[in-house]
C-alpha cells in the first residue's frame, strides 16, 4: 500500500539494529497511526540519536538535565512534528522489559506521535487513555510484546 503521509526517518546512529526492514516497518506504522487518526497529508520526522544528544535537547527544551527515551515536538498541521528517540535508551528498556528492540522503538515512536496529536499523561485518566491508545495501535499493526 502506498503511503499517504510523508514519514521521514533520520538515523543519526551507526547501529546495525536499525536496519532498513525495521525503519520501513516504523515508517509504515507511523503512516498507519496517522491514517487511523484521520490524517492523510502530513509530514512527520522521526530521528534516532545518542544519549548525549537527547540529554542536550531535554535540557534545552524541557529544562531537565537528564537522558530521556523520547521527545516530541509538535509543529503545525502540515508538518505535524518531530519525534526524537534515544536508541541506547531504547536498547536498555527493551532488555529491562523483556521484549524486542523492534517493539520498544515502535512503542516510543507511537508515544511521541500521540503527544504530537495532543495526548498526554498528566493525570491518571490521561495516562490510562494514552496507554490504551498506544497498545491498541501497536497490537493492531503487529508490534506485540
Amino acid at each position: 500500500m502506498a503511503r499517504k503521509n510523508n514519514i521521514m526517518i533520520n538515523n543519526l546512529i551507526d547501529d546495525e539494529r536499525l536496519d532498513s526492514n525495521l525503519l520501513n516497518d516504523l515508517s509504515e506504522l507511523a503512516d498507519n497511526l496517522l491514517l487511523d487518526k484521520g490524517i492523510d497529508e502530513a509530514e512527520v520526522s522521526i530521528t534516532f540519536v545518542e544519549n548525549s544528544k537527547i540529554k542536550e535537547l531535554n535540557k534545552i527544551y524541557r529544562e531537565k538535565d537528564e537522558i530521556t527515551d523520547v521527545l516530541s515536538f509538535p509543529i503545525d498541521e502540515e508538518l505535524l512534528g518531530e519525534v526524537i528517540i534515544s536508541l541506547p535508551r531504547a536498547i536498555e528498556q527493551a532488555e529491562d522489559y523483556g521484549h524486542s528492540l523492534r517493539r520498544e522503538v515502535a512503542f516510543l515512536m507511537v508515544h511521541g506521535l500521540l503527544h504530537i496529536l495532543g495526548f498526554n499523561h498528566k493525570t491518571d485518566a490521561d495516562k490510562s487513555e494514552m496507554r490504551e491508545a498506544e497498545e491498541v495501535l501497536l497490537e493492531k499493526h503487529g508490534f506485540t510484546r
